[in-house]
Order: C-alpha cells, then structure tokens, then sequence
C-alpha cells in the first residue's frame, strides 16, 4: 500500500512538472514602450486570470523594443511611433494598433491644479529650446491670466532613452514650430537644447515631483496615478483642449486608417475641434513569418484577446479602445500578413 502511495505521488508530481513546462511553452514576450506598459501589464493579468497563460513585457522604450523585435529577441515589440512600411519589408515585419492614449505636458508648481494651466506648441517648442526661461514670461503669463505664476526659472525635464512618447512629444513641437522642426528636428531621442533626462514615462514623472519649477511630458494615466498637474493644450482649432478619454477619442476618430499602409499614422494635430493634439497610438510589431511559430501564435492570440476583450480595462486606466470596425480591420490585416 506504502509502494502504492509513493507511485501515486510520484506520478501526480510528474503530471505537474508536465503541466507547468507546457504553460511555459505556451508564455509569449514582449518589450518596447513605457507609454502603454501600464496597459499591456493590466491585460496580461487579466488574460493570465483567464487563460492561464502568461505574457512577460519589459518597458524599456519604444526605441529598444524596435531592436529587440528587429533581432527577433522577443515575440512582439511595442513602439508609439510607427515604423514606416519600407522599415517593416527590410525585416519582414507588420504593425497595428492596439490602443490610443496621449501625452501630457506636466509641471511643479505651487497652486497649480490639474488641467489648469495653458500652453501653445510654440510656447512648449520656446520653453523646450530654452527661449523661455522663467515661469512669469509674458508669453506663459499673458495666456494664463490670473494664475499664480512664480518668478522662478523653468526646470525643463525630458526624456533619455529612445521613446516613443517623445516623438509624439516633438513631432507636436515640430508641427508647431518651425525653428524647432528645422534646429532639433523629431526622432525617438534628439539633441536636446536644454533640461536635465529621466528614463521612461516614471523617471520624467519621478523628476518633475522632485523639481521645483520642473516641466515635463508624460504618459497621460502616468500623470494621473502620480497626481501630477497636467496641462491644456491648444489645438488646431486654436481651442484650449483638456486630456481626457473623450478628447482623445475625438482625435481618433479623425484618423483614415483605411487609406496608410500598415496603418502607420501619427495623431498629433488630428483635425477637430474637440480633438487634444497630442494623441498617441501604441502599435505591436510582429513578424510576418516568426521562426517560434508557437510564441508567436500565443502572442498574437493575446492581442486578439486584448482587442476584443479589453475594452473595460483600457477605460479604467483612461486609456482608449480601438473602435470595433478598426478591430476588424486589424484581423483582417494579420490573415494576410502574418503566417503562423
């Protein structure tokens, strides 16, 4: 009976050692923005609550999960800034949306509440320069009237690491002023005229809390869980916009993402009134032919959770969904792009 019982205790270990090596075959990987790390953290949990299935990501940048997804080192990359499609064909590779948020710029300042301060991209693009150096300039104060605006200099805080929050960042600064597009340019990282780095959206969150007079651009649910003071933003329409859900949606839906190839769009300025002109989407890269046909088809199928299942989620960290005819859109892109 004893020789029984070890058998039979030996034989469910062995059966466990086998289950669990075959959900780790099943596990998937991927790298790339801190802009939708929060987001992709809170889909894996749930899809590991539903599935069992685990999905490993390390926010490490935009520009870092490009190369990693480009060696073919991680199963999925995550990058706010589209790759265009000739970069794509050179690695035999695909790009789609997965969800939209937007960037925030963020300030240190005493009795300045959120969404009350105001800012134009070319006052931005001056501060960013170093053209606007003290936070009582009459540029800041004139469209701010009535703000308690210190006479202290402006700390300026950005990025280090190549990211995709700042291309969105200057590609905005770009588009709204042109010393800025021809002097610094866009890119995920630039040469930056002034201001001290942090690495990822917490590290320019981190630097901005603990500078008095600090400036900085962050995710926009980074500026919410940190409770940090984000600003008004004017678009377009010359109308000062709030981040928030809505605005954001309003940006998307200005989007013919019929009509780019491989859906590589940037949603800065998007038309619309209503539109916050710092909207941003987060695009997964995969390969079209993956050599791990197994990981790949396991990433690939959460994606497809998260798309069609991950909707509440999104809106409680004030991301925004993808639209349903753009999801559709989407699965029909991967069946005639990626073979698995």
């Amino acid at each position: 009976m004893a020789v029984r019982r070890l058998c039979a205790v030996a034989a469910a270990a062995l059966l466990a050692i086998s289950f669990a090596d075959a959900a780790q075959a099943q596990d998937a990987q991927g790298a790339g923005s801190t802009f939708v790390a929060p987001m992709i953290a809170k889909w894996a949990d749930s899809y590991a609550k539903n599935t069992g299935v685990k999905i490993g990501y390390d926010s490490v940048g935009s520009g870092a999960g490009i190369e990693r997804i480009e060696s073919g080192s991680v199963d999925f990359g995550a990058t706010d800034k589209p790759l265009p499609p000739s970069e794509l064909a050179k690695y035999g590779l695909c790009q789609f949306p997965i969800v939209v948020g937007a960037v925030v710029p963020v300030v240190n300042l005493p009795g300045i509440a959120p969404g009350q301060i105001k800012f134009t991209g070319r006052i931005l693009a001056d501060i960013y320069q170093g053209k606007i150096k003290r936070w009582d300039d009459p540029a800041i104060r004139d469209l701010n009237e009535g703000l308690p605006l210190p006479s202290v200099p402006i700390n300026v805080v950005h990025r280090t690491d190549g990211s995709g929050t700042t291309y969105n960042w200057v590609d905005f600064l770009a588009k709204s002023s042109t010393d800025w597009r021809n002097k610094i340019g866009v890119g995920l990282t630039v040469n930056w005229p002034v201001g001290v780095g942090g690495k990822g959206n917490d590290g320019v969150a981190s630097a901005v809390l603990h500078t008095p007079g600090a400036i900085g651009y962050v995710e926009y649910s980074t500026a919410l869980k940190n409770r940090m003071a984000y600003a008004q933003v004017q678009n377009t329409f010359k109308l000062f916009i709030l981040p928030n859900p809505d605005t954001f949606q309003a940006a998307a839906a200005t989007v013919d993402w019929r009509s780019a190839p491989d859906f590589s769009v940037m949603m800065t300025n998007a038309g619309g009134a209503a539109s916050y002109p710092i909207a941003a989407t987060t695009f997964a890269i995969m390969y079209k032919a993956p050599k791990d046909r197994g990981r790949a088809a396991v990433a690939l199928k959460f994606l497809k959770w998260a798309l069609e299942h991950g909707d509440g989620d999104a809106t409680d960290l004030k991301y925004v969904p993808l639209p349903s005819n753009l999801v559709f859109q989407i699965e029909i892109y991967w069946k005639s792009h990626i073979s698995l």
